[in-house]
């Protein structure tokens, strides 16, 4: 969420950079309340500050003996006038909070200004694609011969677009998250596992709600009123939602693994089928918080960390710096770190890595103390660190041979009895 200081402070500046990343975009009502907020506040105080010089008043008269009730009628209307305003004050200062809970992050200076996603900029990329001169196949049609995965009968437990991993594809997904959480361990994060179902206020404090509401599976009954988390993000972002932590503990490091749940409501197509978009995956993910003149170091240690999960893996891949329009809503600076997918023809991302500034912390209200301050919000970021779905894509496709076995990354062998390829089965 942003600071309303600085809408009223720089409005024009504000409202350009936000369109840059949400173009209708109006601040209009937002300090139309917010005046009129302030307006009633200060009614208010004065009306506050009559009522307690007429107290001292009426004590005063009744020391001496003196008829306070003309005094005590007036206190009464201004006692009535108070409460008035304040159920009015409140219903505004809602409205208001609400309009705030929807404006994006404000992106820094040096994220590209564009609503045209051709506009990201590649600042690295990581060897060259894989040249592969047989016939190339998807990942569906690998797992045709070497049944990783049951589509079908995923579909016939859940629904269309889960997926249901056996055998093999079921050991190298459990090989790979290993992977992935000891490269982070030793990179210095702490693991942790988190819930998967999050109350309401948890979700806002990520910046998940409202904005994101359509996206989400909800449960709620008599008993329950929770969210199943889209990333592991939320969770995270959560473990010290209205708290102070202390300078001296920054910054924290977190990495966790769960599956994550998304309706991905929209999102069809041929290049979406298999693993590239499910309602359920897995992924790991990174979370941080430092203070803020500390941020952009972790930023780049956060893009080292997942980068050392794709180069273990001998995997291909650019990053690229996302322009306004591409951005998340939470983020002020996005890095997505793209594999390519022979199959695909094309790159599609496994990582996001994003500084959220204050916007998160200043929604969840976690906060940093030092001796001679007062307290201040911290900075989150968080990346993934990686998903699975699309690396499990990657690491088939990019390593398919011409006999239709699939080449095991030497980095993931000693998880899976020193097994060199994944075969065709019978």
């Amino acid at each position: 969420m942003l600071d309303i200081k600085l809408l009223r402070e720089n409005p024009k500046v504000i409202e350009k950079k936000l369109k840059s990343k949400v173009p209708d975009i109006d601040l209009f009502k937002i300090l139309s309340l917010d005046e009129e907020a302030r307006k009633i506040q200060k009614k208010t105080d004065d009306l506050k500050s009559k009522r307690n010089a007429s107290s001292k008043e009426i004590a005063l008269l009744k020391r001496e003996n003196e008829d306070c009730t003309a005094i005590l009628n007036e206190m009464t209307k201004i006692g009535l006038e108070i409460t008035t305003l304040d159920k009015e004050l409140k219903q505004i200062s809602d409205k208001k909070y609400f309009l705030l809970s929807t404006l994006p992050n404000i992106p820094v200076p040096e994220v590209p200004i564009s609503l045209n996603v051709e506009d990201n900029k590649c600042i690295k990329t990581y060897k060259e694609k894989q040249k592969i001169d047989f016939p190339i196949k998807n990942h569906t049609e690998l797992n045709e011969s070497l049944k990783l995965f049951d589509f079908q009968r995923a579909t016939k437990i859940s629904k269309n677009r889960f997926a249901m991993y056996t055998n093999m594809g079921a050991r190298l997904e459990w090989a790979l998250l290993n992977y992935m959480i000891d490269i982070h361990l030793q990179n210095g994060f702490i693991q942790i596992i988190p819930p998967l179902l999050v109350k309401d206020k948890t979700m806002f404090g990520s910046a998940q709600l409202p904005k994101f509401k359509d996206q989400l599976f909800h449960l709620k009954d008599e008993e329950y009123d929770l969210y199943l988390i889209p990333t592991a993000e939320v969770a995270l972002n959560g473990i010290h939602m209205d708290e102070i932590l202390d300078e001296k503990d920054l910054p924290i490091k977190y990495v966790a693994y769960t599956p994550c749940f998304r309706r991905e409501a929209g999102a069809a197509g041929k290049q979406e089928r298999g693993l590239i978009r499910t309602h359920q995956f897995n992924k790991v993910e990174l979370f941080c918080l430092t203070k803020p003149d500390n941020s952009e170091e972790m930023f780049e240690k956060m893009i080292a960390s997942a980068e050392d999960v794709l180069e273990g893996l001998d995997l291909h891949y650019r990053s690229m710096l996302l322009c306004t329009g591409d951005m998340s809503f939470a983020s002020a600076k996005t890095i997505d770190i793209e594999v390519y997918l022979p199959g695909q023809n094309r790159y599609y991302e496994v990582s996001s890595v994003s500084n959220c500034t204050t916007f998160q912390a200043r929604r969840a209200k976690i906060r940093y103390k030092t001796k001679d301050e007062k307290p201040n919000f911290v900075h989150t970021l968080n990346a993934s660190g990686v998903a699975t779905s699309r690396l499990m894509v990657a690491i088939l496709e990019n390593n398919q041979q011409k006999d239709g076995s699939v080449l095991i990354p030497t980095i993931l062998r000693k998880y899976l009895d020193d097994q060199k390829y994944l075969t065709p089965q019978k």
